[in-house]
């Protein structure tokens, strides 16, 4: 069996909120609640989960652009939160992020020959002289053309942008991208053209991917497993087969729910929830879901589920499986 790529254990993001002339805290917004995940080499993980769930924080935290509270991120066996600043930097280069808006994380006064060949310069793995050829490979890879280095970032459309910004992750020839909703931004012929991409180049080059979506149809497409979020914990974890044939969780039932269907004859009981997602600084008692699942029992109410298999490598956090 393969090394393990990537180790998150009962990872913890609490963000104070403070109050007063003092700043004194007087609370907490759990972000991310105990997270556990595994990645093996070319293996893509989805992770998924409404607005405000807390995906996103588990990408930065992981690529510790935020510091963790508690638990441990291991890559290739290395806790990431513990080395120090040069180290850490030294591995930069083996993981890396595409943002959910790449024109936000772009340069407007900075060419893109340049947006993308920095990186390599700043970590000196190659010469300037170098440089350009490189930055023309990558944009070929990533289904541009040469006559593109020399643009702006506002030259280019969404589904371009966001090939310039794969391609900037990809040129420092990374092991391990963490895309944070690199497609939800664009039209679907669009999306279905980077989801491609993404296959292509994870197959080329061996890449693993941590994919953080909203979207389940666009999950199911790329992804080898799926692990499910709810403000800032995970209730349910499977592969991509076994989770759309056989869902637990009752908020999992409810996002397939609102996948659409390609063939319009068939039919899927639409389940929709009530309320909104509860606040991260004040999450319910017991299971954070009961106060939206319509089966929830007294003891969801009071006691929190244990994450633990419920057979074949299927986890799930649920009084009532």
């Amino acid at each position: 069996m393969p090394e393990t790529l990537l180790e998150v254990n009962h990872l913890k993001k609490y963000f104070p909120i403070t109050k007063g002339l003092l700043n004194r805290t007087v609370g907490q917004v759990k972000a991310v609640d105990d997270i556990s995940i595994r990645l093996q080499p070319g293996e893509t993980f989805g992770l998924v989960g409404e607005s405000g769930s807390g995906k996103s924080t588990v990408g930065r935290t992981i690529l510790r652009l935020t510091e963790k509270t508690a638990g441990e991120v291991k890559f290739k066996g290395v806790d990431i939160h513990t080395l120090p600043p040069e180290e850490l930097r030294g591995l930069r280069p083996k993981m890396q992020l595409i943002f959910q808006d790449p024109y936000s994380s772009l340069n407007p006064r900075v060419r893109v020959g340049d947006a993308i060949g920095e990186a390599l310069l700043d970590h000196g793995l190659c010469s300037r002289s170098d440089v350009r050829d490189l930055v023309l490979e990558t944009l070929e890879s990533c289904g541009l053309s040469s006559y593109h280095i020399d643009r702006f970032p506002h030259e280019f459309s969404g589904g371009q942008r966001q090939r310039i910004g794969i391609a900037r992750a990809l040129i420092l020839n990374p092991e391990l991208i963490i895309a944070d909703e690199p497609v939800s931004a664009l039209d679907v012929s669009i999306q279905a053209q980077i989801i491609n991409l993404f296959s292509k180049l994870q197959q080329s080059r061996g890449l693993t991917y941590l994919f953080i979506s909203h979207d389940l149809s666009v999950v199911e497409h790329l992804c080898t497993t799926i692990g499910v979020m709810y403000l800032g914990s995970m209730v349910e974890t499977a592969s991509r087969d076994e989770l759309f044939r056989h869902p637990l969780h009752p908020y999992t039932k409810a996002l397939l729910s609102a996948v659409p269907i390609p063939i319009p004859k068939l039919k899927r009981e639409r389940i929709v929830l009530k309320g909104d997602i509860p606040s991260p600084a004040n999450p319910p008692s017991g299971c954070k879901f009961h106060t939206r699942c319509p089966f929830a029992e007294e003891v969801c109410r009071s006691q929190v589920p244990v994450f633990r298999d419920a057979g074949g490598g299927h986890f799930v956090a649920c009084h009532l499986v």
